[in-house]
Protein backbone atom coordinates (compact mmCIF):
# COMPACT_ATOMS: atom_id res chain seq x y z
CA UNK A 1 0.00 0.00 0.00
CA UNK A 2 1.62 3.32 -0.69
CA UNK A 3 0.66 6.31 1.74
CA UNK A 4 0.37 9.84 0.51
CA UNK A 5 2.08 12.20 1.92
CA UNK A 6 1.14 16.28 2.44
CA UNK A 7 1.83 18.12 -1.13
CA UNK A 8 4.55 20.41 -0.78
CA UNK A 9 5.31 23.08 -3.65
CA UNK A 10 8.42 21.44 -4.96
CA UNK A 11 10.10 18.37 -4.77
CA UNK A 12 13.99 17.61 -5.76
CA UNK A 13 14.95 14.20 -7.25
CA UNK A 14 18.19 13.78 -6.37
CA UNK A 15 20.32 16.28 -3.70
CA UNK A 16 23.74 16.52 -5.57
CA UNK A 17 24.92 19.95 -6.74
CA UNK A 18 21.36 20.72 -8.96
CA UNK A 19 19.38 19.79 -6.63
CA UNK A 20 20.73 21.87 -3.57
CA UNK A 21 21.31 24.39 -5.81
CA UNK A 22 17.34 24.46 -6.85
CA UNK A 23 16.53 24.00 -3.50
CA UNK A 24 18.10 26.71 -1.75
CA UNK A 25 16.69 29.18 -4.65
CA UNK A 26 13.13 28.09 -4.07
CA UNK A 27 13.46 28.35 -0.42
CA UNK A 28 14.41 31.77 -0.58
CA UNK A 29 11.82 32.87 -2.45
CA UNK A 30 9.36 31.07 0.34
CA UNK A 31 8.35 27.60 -1.40
CA UNK A 32 8.60 24.26 0.68
CA UNK A 33 10.56 21.78 -0.27
CA UNK A 34 11.08 18.23 -0.18
CA UNK A 35 14.93 17.31 -1.22
CA UNK A 36 14.50 13.26 -1.85
CA UNK A 37 17.94 11.04 -2.03
CA UNK A 38 18.40 7.57 -3.12
CA UNK A 39 21.22 6.85 -0.91
CA UNK A 40 22.71 7.64 2.42
CA UNK A 41 23.19 11.27 4.56
CA UNK A 42 26.56 12.14 4.67
CA UNK A 43 27.97 15.00 6.41
CA UNK A 44 31.82 16.13 6.41
CA UNK A 45 32.14 16.94 10.27
CA UNK A 46 31.32 12.73 10.34
CA UNK A 47 32.08 11.02 7.24
CA UNK A 48 34.94 13.01 5.34
CA UNK A 49 37.02 13.98 8.63
CA UNK A 50 40.59 12.31 9.37
CA UNK A 51 42.03 9.77 10.06
CA UNK A 52 39.34 7.59 7.67
CA UNK A 53 39.17 9.79 4.85
CA UNK A 54 42.29 9.22 2.98
CA UNK A 55 41.99 5.74 2.72
CA UNK A 56 42.78 4.91 -0.93
CA UNK A 57 41.46 1.08 -0.99
CA UNK A 58 38.39 2.22 0.70
CA UNK A 59 37.33 5.36 -1.50
CA UNK A 60 39.38 4.12 -5.12
CA UNK A 61 39.34 0.56 -5.14
CA UNK A 62 36.18 -0.11 -3.09
CA UNK A 63 34.17 2.79 -4.22
CA UNK A 64 32.38 3.70 -1.02
CA UNK A 65 30.52 6.86 -2.57
CA UNK A 66 29.53 5.33 -5.88
CA UNK A 67 26.30 4.18 -6.76
CA UNK A 68 26.04 0.26 -6.01
CA UNK A 69 25.10 -1.67 -9.08
CA UNK A 70 23.34 -4.30 -7.22
CA UNK A 71 20.49 -2.44 -6.85
CA UNK A 72 20.53 -0.47 -9.85
CA UNK A 73 22.91 -0.03 -12.71
CA UNK A 74 22.66 -0.13 -16.16
CA UNK A 75 23.42 -2.56 -19.46
CA UNK A 76 25.72 -1.89 -22.41
CA UNK A 77 26.13 -2.98 -25.99
CA UNK A 78 28.37 -1.12 -28.73
CA UNK A 79 25.76 -1.32 -31.91
CA UNK A 80 22.39 -1.47 -31.44
CA UNK A 81 21.99 -4.94 -33.50
CA UNK A 82 24.42 -5.99 -30.19
CA UNK A 83 23.24 -7.84 -27.34
CA UNK A 84 23.46 -5.70 -24.10
CA UNK A 85 24.48 -6.94 -20.96
CA UNK A 86 24.48 -5.43 -16.89
CA UNK A 87 27.15 -3.47 -16.09
CA UNK A 88 27.99 -5.55 -13.01
CA UNK A 89 30.69 -3.07 -11.34
CA UNK A 90 31.01 0.35 -12.13
CA UNK A 91 34.08 1.49 -13.80
CA UNK A 92 34.08 3.49 -16.62
CA UNK A 93 32.14 6.18 -14.49
CA UNK A 94 31.31 6.23 -10.90
CA UNK A 95 27.90 7.79 -10.54
CA UNK A 96 27.32 8.86 -6.54
CA UNK A 97 25.05 7.21 -3.84
CA UNK A 98 24.39 9.59 -1.43
CA UNK A 99 23.35 13.05 -0.19
CA UNK A 100 25.93 15.39 -2.32
CA UNK A 101 26.16 13.04 -5.29
CA UNK A 102 29.18 13.22 -7.24
CA UNK A 103 30.52 16.24 -6.30
CA UNK A 104 31.33 14.20 -3.21
CA UNK A 105 34.21 12.29 -5.07
CA UNK A 106 35.00 14.35 -7.88
CA UNK A 107 38.53 15.76 -8.45
CA UNK A 108 37.20 19.22 -8.35
CA UNK A 109 38.20 20.58 -11.75
CA UNK A 110 36.01 23.53 -12.81
CA UNK A 111 35.73 24.45 -16.01
CA UNK A 112 32.97 26.96 -18.70
CA UNK A 113 32.30 26.04 -21.97
CA UNK A 114 33.33 27.82 -24.74
CA UNK A 115 31.24 30.01 -26.91
CA UNK A 116 31.81 28.08 -29.93
CA UNK A 117 30.79 25.51 -27.47
CA UNK A 118 27.16 26.77 -26.89
CA UNK A 119 26.61 27.61 -30.67
CA UNK A 120 28.67 24.21 -31.76
CA UNK A 121 26.09 23.37 -35.16
CA UNK A 122 25.63 26.83 -36.07
CA UNK A 123 29.33 27.89 -35.51
CA UNK A 124 30.23 25.29 -37.30
CA UNK A 125 28.17 25.91 -40.50
CA UNK A 126 29.17 29.53 -40.52
CA UNK A 127 33.35 28.89 -40.40
CA UNK A 128 33.45 25.29 -42.50
CA UNK A 129 29.60 24.86 -44.23
CA UNK A 130 27.04 22.10 -43.61
CA UNK A 131 28.47 19.59 -45.57
CA UNK A 132 31.54 19.52 -42.69
CA UNK A 133 29.35 18.07 -40.42
CA UNK A 134 28.96 13.83 -40.96
CA UNK A 135 25.29 12.95 -41.42
CA UNK A 136 25.20 10.45 -38.78
CA UNK A 137 26.94 13.41 -36.40
CA UNK A 138 23.04 14.93 -34.34
CA UNK A 139 25.48 17.95 -32.59
CA UNK A 140 22.86 20.45 -31.75
CA UNK A 141 23.33 24.66 -30.66
CA UNK A 142 22.36 25.04 -26.64
CA UNK A 143 19.16 26.63 -26.44
CA UNK A 144 21.47 30.02 -25.15
CA UNK A 145 24.61 31.44 -25.62
CA UNK A 146 27.29 31.86 -23.45
CA UNK A 147 26.88 35.81 -23.49
CA UNK A 148 23.47 34.77 -21.53
CA UNK A 149 24.88 32.37 -19.02
CA UNK A 150 28.07 33.76 -18.15
CA UNK A 151 26.63 35.61 -15.19
CA UNK A 152 25.30 32.45 -14.26
CA UNK A 153 28.66 30.90 -14.54
CA UNK A 154 30.11 33.70 -12.72
CA UNK A 155 27.77 33.00 -9.52
CA UNK A 156 28.46 29.37 -9.48
CA UNK A 157 32.25 30.23 -9.58
CA UNK A 158 31.67 32.68 -6.69
CA UNK A 159 29.89 29.93 -4.70
CA UNK A 160 32.68 27.64 -4.93
CA UNK A 161 35.14 29.66 -4.53
CA UNK A 162 37.06 28.56 -7.91
CA UNK A 163 40.82 28.73 -8.19
CA UNK A 164 42.52 29.93 -11.19
CA UNK A 165 43.25 32.57 -13.83
CA UNK A 166 41.35 34.86 -16.09
CA UNK A 167 42.31 34.57 -19.94
CA UNK A 168 39.27 37.00 -20.65
CA UNK A 169 38.34 39.56 -18.44
CA UNK A 170 35.30 41.77 -20.12
CA UNK A 171 37.26 41.51 -23.46
CA UNK A 172 40.89 41.87 -22.69
CA UNK A 173 43.08 38.82 -23.29
CA UNK A 174 45.11 38.45 -20.66
CA UNK A 175 48.59 36.22 -20.86
CA UNK A 176 48.63 33.27 -18.43
CA UNK A 177 45.32 32.82 -18.21
CA UNK A 178 43.67 30.61 -20.99
CA UNK A 179 43.52 33.26 -24.08
CA UNK A 180 40.60 30.88 -25.53
CA UNK A 181 37.79 31.36 -22.80
CA UNK A 182 34.61 33.57 -23.66
CA UNK A 183 35.02 37.01 -21.49
CA UNK A 184 34.55 36.92 -17.74
CA UNK A 185 32.60 39.41 -15.55
CA UNK A 186 34.97 38.89 -13.14
CA UNK A 187 38.59 37.41 -11.94
CA UNK A 188 38.56 33.80 -10.53
CA UNK A 189 37.66 34.33 -6.50
CA UNK A 190 40.64 32.37 -5.45
CA UNK A 191 44.59 32.35 -7.16
CA UNK A 192 45.54 29.47 -8.66
CA UNK A 193 46.46 26.53 -6.29
CA UNK A 194 50.25 25.59 -6.33
CA UNK A 195 51.49 24.51 -9.19
CA UNK A 196 54.01 21.40 -9.24
CA UNK A 197 57.28 20.70 -10.73
CA UNK A 198 56.40 18.85 -13.47
CA UNK A 199 53.03 20.79 -14.28
CA UNK A 200 56.28 23.99 -14.71
CA UNK A 201 58.28 21.88 -17.01
CA UNK A 202 55.27 21.51 -19.31
CA UNK A 203 54.78 25.31 -18.88
CA UNK A 204 58.01 25.90 -20.15
CA UNK A 205 57.99 23.95 -22.84
CA UNK A 206 54.94 24.53 -24.30
CA UNK A 207 55.29 27.92 -24.43
CA UNK A 208 58.73 27.54 -26.30
CA UNK A 209 56.22 25.62 -29.10
CA UNK A 210 54.21 28.87 -29.05
CA UNK A 211 51.70 27.65 -27.18
CA UNK A 212 49.55 29.12 -24.23
CA UNK A 213 48.88 27.10 -21.12
CA UNK A 214 47.77 28.30 -18.16
CA UNK A 215 46.90 26.63 -14.15
CA UNK A 216 43.82 24.47 -14.42
CA UNK A 217 40.78 25.85 -13.12
CA UNK A 218 39.68 23.66 -9.64
CA UNK A 219 36.88 23.71 -7.03
CA UNK A 220 39.79 23.96 -4.22
CA UNK A 221 40.21 26.95 -2.60
CA UNK A 222 43.81 27.82 -2.86
CA UNK A 223 43.20 30.28 0.56
CA UNK A 224 40.49 30.19 3.39
CA UNK A 225 37.11 31.41 1.64
CA UNK A 226 33.60 32.76 2.05
CA UNK A 227 31.30 31.87 -0.93
CA UNK A 228 28.37 34.17 -2.14
CA UNK A 229 26.11 32.14 0.83
CA UNK A 230 28.39 33.31 3.63
CA UNK A 231 30.04 29.86 4.23
CA UNK A 232 33.41 29.27 4.86
CA UNK A 233 35.92 26.72 2.96
CA UNK A 234 39.22 25.82 3.90
CA UNK A 235 42.87 26.06 2.43
CA UNK A 236 43.43 22.97 0.00
CA UNK A 237 46.25 20.63 1.94
CA UNK A 238 47.94 19.43 -1.69
CA UNK A 239 47.49 15.47 0.07
CA UNK A 240 46.53 13.97 -3.09
CA UNK A 241 43.31 12.46 -2.27
CA UNK A 242 40.83 14.64 -3.99
CA UNK A 243 39.21 12.01 -6.34
CA UNK A 244 36.79 9.31 -5.42
CA UNK A 245 37.16 10.64 -1.94
CA UNK A 246 35.75 13.52 0.63
CA UNK A 247 38.00 16.59 1.87
CA UNK A 248 38.53 16.72 5.46
CA UNK A 249 40.16 20.22 5.00
CA UNK A 250 36.67 21.65 3.35
CA UNK A 251 38.79 22.86 0.55
CA UNK A 252 36.58 20.83 -2.38
CA UNK A 253 33.72 22.58 -2.82
CA UNK A 254 30.78 20.62 -2.83
CA UNK A 255 26.91 20.88 -1.73
CA UNK A 256 28.12 19.81 2.22
CA UNK A 257 30.23 22.28 2.31
CA UNK A 258 28.78 25.38 -0.02
CA UNK A 259 24.79 24.94 0.39
CA UNK A 260 23.69 22.24 2.47
CA UNK A 261 24.33 24.09 6.02
CA UNK A 262 22.13 26.26 5.27
CA UNK A 263 19.67 23.90 4.05
CA UNK A 264 19.54 21.57 6.84
CA UNK A 265 18.83 24.74 9.10
CA UNK A 266 15.50 26.13 7.03
CA UNK A 267 12.14 25.33 8.24
CA UNK A 268 10.94 25.19 5.01
CA UNK A 269 13.32 22.37 3.07
CA UNK A 270 13.07 18.41 4.37
CA UNK A 271 15.30 16.44 3.69
CA UNK A 272 14.79 12.94 3.04
CA UNK A 273 17.86 9.81 2.84
CA UNK A 274 17.36 6.27 1.47
CA UNK A 275 14.11 7.55 -0.62
CA UNK A 276 14.65 5.54 -3.96
CA UNK A 277 12.22 7.43 -6.31
CA UNK A 278 10.45 4.97 -9.15
CA UNK A 279 8.65 7.18 -11.19
CA UNK A 280 6.48 10.21 -11.56
CA UNK A 281 2.43 11.00 -11.41
CA UNK A 282 2.30 11.98 -14.95
CA UNK A 283 -1.33 13.74 -16.32
CA UNK A 284 -0.66 13.90 -19.97
CA UNK A 285 -3.91 15.90 -20.73
CA UNK A 286 -3.05 18.64 -18.07
CA UNK A 287 0.83 18.47 -19.04
CA UNK A 288 1.42 18.53 -15.44
CA UNK A 289 3.63 15.91 -13.23
CA UNK A 290 1.12 15.59 -10.14
CA UNK A 291 4.44 14.38 -7.67
CA UNK A 292 6.46 11.46 -7.36
CA UNK A 293 6.46 7.67 -6.25
CA UNK A 294 9.54 7.21 -3.64
CA UNK A 295 10.13 3.69 -2.02
CA UNK A 296 12.29 3.73 1.31
CA UNK A 297 15.04 1.01 1.17
CA UNK A 298 15.12 0.99 4.86
CA UNK A 299 11.74 -0.34 5.24
CA UNK A 300 10.73 -1.44 1.80
CA UNK A 301 7.56 1.01 2.04
CA UNK A 302 6.02 3.18 -0.63
CA UNK A 303 4.94 6.70 -0.64
CA UNK A 304 3.91 8.95 -2.79
CA UNK A 305 5.14 12.90 -2.51
CA UNK A 306 2.41 14.96 -4.00
CA UNK A 307 4.13 18.59 -5.32
CA UNK A 308 3.15 21.15 -7.30
CA UNK A 309 7.08 21.42 -8.85
CA UNK A 310 9.06 18.45 -9.73
CA UNK A 311 12.42 19.02 -10.64
CA UNK A 312 14.66 16.08 -11.84
CA UNK A 313 17.96 16.50 -10.04
CA UNK A 314 19.55 13.24 -10.05
CA UNK A 315 22.32 12.23 -12.21
CA UNK A 316 22.43 11.91 -15.64
CA UNK A 317 20.92 7.87 -16.14
CA UNK A 318 18.31 8.95 -13.29
CA UNK A 319 16.96 11.62 -14.83
CA UNK A 320 16.80 9.92 -18.25
CA UNK A 321 15.07 6.39 -16.64
CA UNK A 322 12.56 8.33 -14.76
CA UNK A 323 11.66 9.67 -17.99
CA UNK A 324 11.10 6.48 -19.37
CA UNK A 325 8.93 4.84 -16.33
CA UNK A 326 6.78 7.81 -16.26
CA UNK A 327 5.63 7.69 -19.70
CA UNK A 328 7.06 11.75 -20.57
CA UNK A 329 8.00 12.63 -23.79
CA UNK A 330 8.71 10.50 -27.13
CA UNK A 331 11.67 8.17 -26.97
CA UNK A 332 14.44 8.31 -29.48
CA UNK A 333 14.64 5.69 -32.57
CA UNK A 334 17.90 5.59 -34.02
CA UNK A 335 16.46 4.02 -37.07
CA UNK A 336 14.00 6.78 -37.96
CA UNK A 337 15.58 10.05 -35.84
CA UNK A 338 12.35 10.24 -34.32
CA UNK A 339 11.78 11.07 -30.46
CA UNK A 340 13.85 12.62 -28.35
CA UNK A 341 14.00 10.72 -24.77
CA UNK A 342 17.65 8.83 -24.77
CA UNK A 343 18.95 10.84 -27.81
CA UNK A 344 22.47 12.29 -28.07
CA UNK A 345 24.06 10.82 -25.25
CA UNK A 346 28.22 11.30 -25.16
CA UNK A 347 30.48 10.58 -23.06
CA UNK A 348 34.57 11.96 -23.00
CA UNK A 349 37.45 10.68 -24.68
CA UNK A 350 39.97 9.82 -21.91
CA UNK A 351 42.41 7.31 -20.90
CA UNK A 352 44.70 9.62 -23.66
CA UNK A 353 47.68 10.88 -22.51
CA UNK A 354 51.90 10.39 -22.66
CA UNK A 355 53.77 9.47 -20.14
CA UNK A 356 57.84 10.61 -19.64
CA UNK A 357 60.39 9.50 -17.75
CA UNK A 358 63.06 11.87 -16.10
CA UNK A 359 66.12 9.87 -14.50
CA UNK A 360 67.38 13.16 -13.13
CA UNK A 361 63.88 14.90 -12.16
CA UNK A 362 62.46 13.78 -8.95
CA UNK A 363 59.08 14.38 -8.11
CA UNK A 364 56.36 14.20 -5.28
CA UNK A 365 53.97 12.79 -7.28
CA UNK A 366 51.65 12.12 -3.55
CA UNK A 367 51.39 15.75 -2.94
CA UNK A 368 49.36 18.19 -5.01
CA UNK A 369 45.51 18.26 -6.24
CA UNK A 370 44.08 18.06 -9.63
CA UNK A 371 44.34 21.29 -9.97
CA UNK A 372 48.30 21.83 -9.72
CA UNK A 373 48.28 21.31 -13.46
CA UNK A 374 49.18 23.43 -16.04
CA UNK A 375 46.13 23.00 -18.91
CA UNK A 376 46.58 23.87 -22.63
CA UNK A 377 43.55 24.64 -25.08
CA UNK A 378 44.94 25.44 -28.26
CA UNK A 379 43.73 21.78 -29.96
CA UNK A 380 40.49 22.07 -28.10
CA UNK A 381 36.94 22.74 -29.30
CA UNK A 382 37.63 24.99 -32.40
CA UNK A 383 39.75 26.79 -31.23
CA UNK A 384 42.31 26.02 -34.51
CA UNK A 385 41.51 25.82 -38.03
CA UNK A 386 39.83 22.20 -38.72
CA UNK A 387 40.16 22.98 -42.43
CA UNK A 388 41.16 19.98 -44.14
CA UNK A 389 41.85 17.27 -41.16
CA UNK A 390 38.98 15.18 -41.43
CA UNK A 391 37.53 15.58 -37.98
CA UNK A 392 35.33 18.06 -35.79
CA UNK A 393 36.58 18.87 -32.10
CA UNK A 394 39.31 18.98 -30.12
CA UNK A 395 41.03 18.18 -26.56
CA UNK A 396 42.19 20.04 -23.89
CA UNK A 397 45.42 18.90 -21.83
CA UNK A 398 46.92 18.86 -18.09
CA UNK A 399 50.72 17.91 -16.86
CA UNK A 400 50.88 17.87 -12.96
CA UNK A 401 50.95 15.62 -10.10
CA UNK A 402 48.46 15.51 -7.55
CA UNK A 403 47.45 11.69 -7.10
CA UNK A 404 50.41 9.47 -6.71
CA UNK A 405 48.36 7.41 -4.39
CA UNK A 406 50.55 4.54 -3.34
CA UNK A 407 48.01 1.34 -4.85
CA UNK A 408 46.98 3.23 -7.89
CA UNK A 409 49.75 4.95 -8.83
CA UNK A 410 52.13 2.55 -10.69
CA UNK A 411 54.29 4.20 -13.83
CA UNK A 412 56.48 2.10 -15.57
CA UNK A 413 58.43 2.33 -18.70
CA UNK A 414 57.33 0.94 -21.95
CA UNK A 415 58.84 -2.74 -22.37
CA UNK A 416 58.72 -3.49 -18.02
CA UNK A 417 56.98 -6.88 -17.58
CA UNK A 418 53.83 -6.84 -15.81
CA UNK A 419 54.52 -8.55 -12.84
CA UNK A 420 57.14 -10.12 -11.14
CA UNK A 421 61.19 -8.79 -9.98
CA UNK A 422 61.68 -6.24 -12.95
CA UNK A 423 58.23 -5.26 -12.57
CA UNK A 424 58.86 -4.33 -8.17
CA UNK A 425 62.20 -3.13 -9.40
CA UNK A 426 61.25 -0.42 -12.46
CA UNK A 427 58.16 1.00 -10.05
CA UNK A 428 60.36 1.45 -7.30
CA UNK A 429 63.05 3.22 -9.46
CA UNK A 430 60.37 5.63 -11.99
CA UNK A 431 57.75 6.15 -8.69
CA UNK A 432 59.30 9.97 -7.77
CA UNK A 433 60.40 10.46 -11.34
CA UNK A 434 57.58 10.00 -14.00
CA UNK A 435 54.64 12.60 -15.33
CA UNK A 436 52.35 12.69 -17.84
CA UNK A 437 50.61 14.72 -20.38
CA UNK A 438 46.74 14.11 -19.78
CA UNK A 439 44.79 14.30 -22.72
CA UNK A 440 40.60 15.05 -22.73
CA UNK A 441 38.57 15.03 -25.65
CA UNK A 442 35.28 16.29 -26.71
CA UNK A 443 33.02 13.42 -27.94
CA UNK A 444 30.22 14.73 -30.54
CA UNK A 445 26.73 13.19 -30.51
CA UNK A 446 26.23 10.57 -33.45
CA UNK A 447 22.77 8.79 -34.15
CA UNK A 448 24.00 5.44 -32.95
CA UNK A 449 24.34 6.05 -29.68
CA UNK A 450 21.92 6.70 -27.42
CA UNK A 451 20.14 4.91 -24.24
CA UNK A 452 16.41 3.54 -23.70
CA UNK A 453 14.96 0.29 -21.82
CA UNK A 454 16.42 -2.88 -21.53
CA UNK A 455 13.87 -5.36 -22.36
CA UNK A 456 15.55 -8.37 -20.46
CA UNK A 457 16.87 -7.15 -17.23
CA UNK A 458 15.38 -5.63 -14.14
CA UNK A 459 16.22 -3.64 -11.18
CA UNK A 460 15.77 -4.34 -7.53
CA UNK A 461 11.92 -2.24 -7.94
CA UNK A 462 11.37 -4.42 -11.10
CA UNK A 463 11.37 -1.62 -13.47
CA UNK A 464 13.41 -2.24 -16.52
CA UNK A 465 17.18 -1.15 -16.79
CA UNK A 466 18.26 1.91 -18.88
CA UNK A 467 20.13 0.40 -21.75
CA UNK A 468 23.24 2.56 -22.78
CA UNK A 469 24.20 1.55 -26.43
CA UNK A 470 28.04 3.34 -27.31
CA UNK A 471 30.42 3.22 -29.25
CA UNK A 472 33.78 5.60 -30.22
CA UNK A 473 33.39 6.46 -34.10
CA UNK A 474 35.87 7.64 -36.76
CA UNK A 475 35.98 11.35 -35.91
CA UNK A 476 36.70 10.17 -32.53
CA UNK A 477 39.67 8.14 -33.55
CA UNK A 478 40.85 11.16 -35.65
CA UNK A 479 40.27 13.81 -32.57
CA UNK A 480 42.62 11.45 -30.78
CA UNK A 481 45.33 10.52 -33.24
CA UNK A 482 45.41 14.33 -33.84
CA UNK A 483 45.63 15.80 -30.44
CA UNK A 484 47.68 13.33 -28.98
CA UNK A 485 50.91 14.07 -32.07
CA UNK A 486 50.24 17.52 -30.40
CA UNK A 487 50.81 16.08 -26.59
CA UNK A 488 53.86 14.05 -27.78
CA UNK A 489 54.87 17.02 -29.54
CA UNK A 490 55.17 18.59 -25.99
CA UNK A 491 56.50 15.35 -24.13
CA UNK A 492 59.24 15.39 -26.50
CA UNK A 493 60.30 19.17 -25.99
CA UNK A 494 60.37 18.18 -22.21
CA UNK A 495 63.32 16.38 -22.60
CA UNK A 496 62.52 13.28 -20.87
CA UNK A 497 65.20 10.06 -20.56
CA UNK A 498 62.51 7.62 -21.60
CA UNK A 499 59.26 8.49 -23.27
CA UNK A 500 56.38 6.25 -23.69
CA UNK A 501 54.36 5.59 -26.49
CA UNK A 502 50.97 8.33 -26.85
CA UNK A 503 48.11 6.22 -24.98
CA UNK A 504 45.78 5.12 -27.49
CA UNK A 505 44.21 2.73 -29.66
CA UNK A 506 41.46 1.59 -32.00
CA UNK A 507 38.97 -0.11 -31.25
CA UNK A 508 35.40 -0.47 -29.30
CA UNK A 509 34.77 1.57 -25.93
CA UNK A 510 36.26 -0.49 -22.96
CA UNK A 511 33.54 0.60 -19.96
CA UNK A 512 35.41 -1.61 -17.88
CA UNK A 513 38.21 0.49 -16.21
CA UNK A 514 37.54 4.00 -15.29
CA UNK A 515 37.44 7.06 -17.64
CA UNK A 516 35.60 9.94 -16.33
CA UNK A 517 32.49 10.62 -14.62
CA UNK A 518 31.44 13.06 -17.32
CA UNK A 519 28.05 11.22 -19.10
CA UNK A 520 26.03 13.75 -20.87
CA UNK A 521 22.90 14.12 -22.68
CA UNK A 522 19.54 11.68 -23.12
CA UNK A 523 17.12 14.58 -22.16
CA UNK A 524 18.66 17.42 -24.04
CA UNK A 525 17.96 21.17 -24.35
CA UNK A 526 16.85 22.77 -27.56
CA UNK A 527 14.48 25.09 -29.49
CA UNK A 528 12.40 22.32 -30.90
CA UNK A 529 10.06 19.41 -28.69
CA UNK A 530 10.69 17.08 -31.82
CA UNK A 531 14.47 17.31 -31.18
CA UNK A 532 14.73 18.07 -28.10
CA UNK A 533 13.45 17.09 -24.29
CA UNK A 534 13.33 20.67 -22.57
CA UNK A 535 13.48 24.37 -23.86
CA UNK A 536 15.94 27.00 -22.71
CA UNK A 537 15.07 27.00 -19.39
CA UNK A 538 15.38 23.38 -18.85
CA UNK A 539 11.23 23.24 -18.42
CA UNK A 540 10.08 19.65 -20.21
CA UNK A 541 8.22 20.05 -23.36
CA UNK A 542 5.31 18.06 -22.22
CA UNK A 543 4.86 19.05 -18.28
CA UNK A 544 5.03 22.37 -17.63
CA UNK A 545 5.95 22.13 -13.84
CA UNK A 546 8.75 19.52 -14.68
CA UNK A 547 12.39 21.08 -14.60
CA UNK A 548 15.06 18.64 -15.53
CA UNK A 549 18.96 19.80 -14.52
CA UNK A 550 22.38 18.49 -14.87
CA UNK A 551 24.58 17.51 -17.64
CA UNK A 552 21.56 14.92 -19.23
CA UNK A 553 20.31 17.93 -20.90
CA UNK A 554 24.14 19.00 -22.63
CA UNK A 555 23.31 18.10 -26.86
CA UNK A 556 26.80 16.92 -27.03
CA UNK A 557 30.11 17.09 -24.64
CA UNK A 558 32.82 19.33 -25.48
CA UNK A 559 36.38 18.54 -24.02
CA UNK A 560 35.88 19.57 -20.46
CA UNK A 561 34.30 18.69 -17.09
CA UNK A 562 30.37 19.13 -17.57
CA UNK A 563 30.48 20.33 -13.80
CA UNK A 564 30.59 24.50 -14.23
CA UNK A 565 27.68 24.57 -16.87
CA UNK A 566 25.34 22.04 -14.83
CA UNK A 567 25.91 24.20 -12.11
CA UNK A 568 25.59 27.49 -14.15
CA UNK A 569 22.23 25.86 -16.14
CA UNK A 570 20.90 24.95 -12.19
CA UNK A 571 21.24 29.25 -11.54
CA UNK A 572 19.71 30.18 -14.87
CA UNK A 573 16.71 27.83 -14.23
CA UNK A 574 15.82 28.61 -11.15
CA UNK A 575 15.84 32.24 -12.37
CA UNK A 576 13.33 31.42 -14.70
CA UNK A 577 11.31 29.53 -12.40
CA UNK A 578 11.23 32.09 -9.79
CA UNK A 579 10.79 35.15 -11.36
CA UNK A 580 8.40 33.79 -14.13
CA UNK A 581 6.87 30.38 -13.84
CA UNK A 582 5.58 30.72 -10.20
CA UNK A 583 4.14 34.00 -11.24
CA UNK A 584 2.29 32.83 -14.17
CA UNK A 585 2.77 28.84 -14.28
CA UNK A 586 2.85 27.40 -17.71
CA UNK A 587 5.16 27.14 -20.56
CA UNK A 588 7.99 29.59 -20.56
CA UNK A 589 8.64 28.89 -24.34
CA UNK A 590 6.07 28.71 -26.41
CA UNK A 591 6.85 25.74 -29.65
CA UNK A 592 6.77 27.45 -32.85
Amino acid sequence: MTTRLKEVDAVMVGMGWTGSIMARELTKAGLTVVGLERGEDLTPREHFALPNIRDELKYTHRLELVQDPALETLTFRHRPADTALPMRRMGSFLPGNSVGGAANHWGGLHWRYLPSDHLCRSHIVQRYGAKAIPDDMTIQDWAMSYDELEPYYDKFDKLCGVSGKAGNLRGQKIAGGNVFEGPRSDEYPNPPVKMTESALMFEKAAKELGYNPFPQPISNASRPYTNIEGLTLGACQYCGHCDKSGCEANAKAGPHVCILPLLRSDPKFTLRARAWVSRLIYDKSARKVMGVVYTDTRSGEEYEQPAGLVVLSAYVFGNISLLFHSGIGEPYDPSTGKGAVGKNYCYQLSRMGVTMFFENKEFNPFMGAPGSSMALDDVDADNFDHSGLGFLGGSRFACGHGDGRPIGYRPIPPGTPRWGAAWKTATAKWYSHAANIAVSGSNYANRNNYLDLDPTYKDQLGRPLLRLTYNFVENDYKVMEYTLGVAAKIARAMNPTIMGEPRMRRGDYDIVPYQSTHNTGGTIMGTDPKTSVVNRYLQSWDADNLFIMGASTFPQQPAYNPTGPVGALAYWSAEAIVTRYLKSPGPLVHAG
